[in-house]
């Protein structure tokens, strides 16, 4: 079983337990349909690491979403899962459409230019008002580049491969 990572539990949300909820994806609110969410401190944990938790509510507030677990009662119990991200068994994810990515499996993928110079690996996607943005993080030259996830600029996604091609100078 392999987790795919939706999104983040961004910080506690009031004094109940609840929580803002950062999604790696454009339709969380159909996460409302799972009644157990996988949670664990890293994007790339082990499948050991995961704990399960169950949903009591999700809801919009704001720009935003918010979630509330029946394990989690309070606010000290929520800041110990602060900056935890949520996933899903790939099993209870629906197929993407052709051409369309689930935005876990984008994570962590190695992300080159046209003409081979790697760029490093995408640390998260972002959600803009005109498209999506790849930000891709360079560790070992210490910087970031935020490349739009449009067709411009991303010409190739070979998941397979765990390799992004994209149209970038590695100095912008």
């Amino acid at each position: 079983m392999a987790i795919v990572v939706l999104g983040r539990l961004v910080a506690p949300f009031g004094i109940k337990g609840w929580f803002k909820l950062h999604a790696y994806g454009d339709d969380p609110a159909s996460w409302a349909e799972m009644p157990r969410w996988w949670v664990a401190p890293a994007p790339d944990a082990p499948l050991e690491s995961w704990q399960t938790l169950t949903l009591a509510e999700l809801r919009q507030h704001g720009r935003g979403l918010i979630v509330k677990f029946y394990e989690v009662d309070d606010r000290s119990a929520a800041e110990s899962y602060q900056g935890w991200y949520v996933g899903a068994p790939r099993e209870a994810l629906p197929e993407p459409e052709k051409d369309e990515y689930s935005w876990g499996d984008l994570i962590g993928v190695e992300v080159y230019t046209t003409g081979g110079a790697p760029l490093g690996r995408v640390a998260e996607l972002i959600t803009t008002g005109a498209n999506d943005v790849l930000s891709v993080r360079d560790d070992v030259r210490d910087r970031t580049h935020l490349i739009p996830f449009v067709r411009a600029y991303v010409l190739d996604v070979d998941l397979p491969q765990h390799r992004i091609t994209v149209d970038w100078d590695p100095d912008w």
